[in-house]
């Protein structure tokens, strides 16, 4: 089991920036696949953005995003810093909601995991807002 922190949410006019960090412990966090989800309220949880496991010989990652955020947000992660991040740009009003992040330990480096069950450890979220 791994222990996941997020930060970097905030309140930002639409148009702008956020970055979100994920800390990740207790874990050999190369060895998870890790997913960004969020919720509206009222609305269920739905994947924005998801990462690939890295391996010993292959030090790329495959990732997969949500239609509605393609373009705008990026996942990238850092193994030394056992940090995973969500780089939003382009902010816009229906961006907002809580931002959790997710893990899975995987033992396929290339698969990228879409849906909410495939993950086992979770972080307290962290809110975006994007004013109009």
């Amino acid at each position: 089991q791994v222990r996941l922190v997020e930060s970097g949410g905030g309140l930002v006019q639409a148009g702008g920036s956020l970055r979100l960090s994920c800390a990740a412990s207790g874990g050999t966090f190369s060895r998870y696949a890790m997913g960004w989800f969020r919720q509206a309220p009222g609305k269920e949880r739905e994947l924005v953005a998801a990462i690939s496991r890295s391996g010993i010989s292959w030090s790329g990652s495959n990732t997969k995003y949500a239609d509605s955020v393609k373009g705008r947000f990026t996942i990238s992660r850092d193994n030394a810093k056992n940090t995973v991040y969500l780089q939003m740009n382009s902010l816009k009003p229906e961006d907002t909601a809580a931002y959790y992040c997710a893990a899975r330990l995987s033992d396929t480096i290339p698969n990228v995991y879409l849906r909410a069950n495939d993950y086992a450890d979770w972080g307290q979220g962290t809110q975006v807002t994007v004013a109009s």
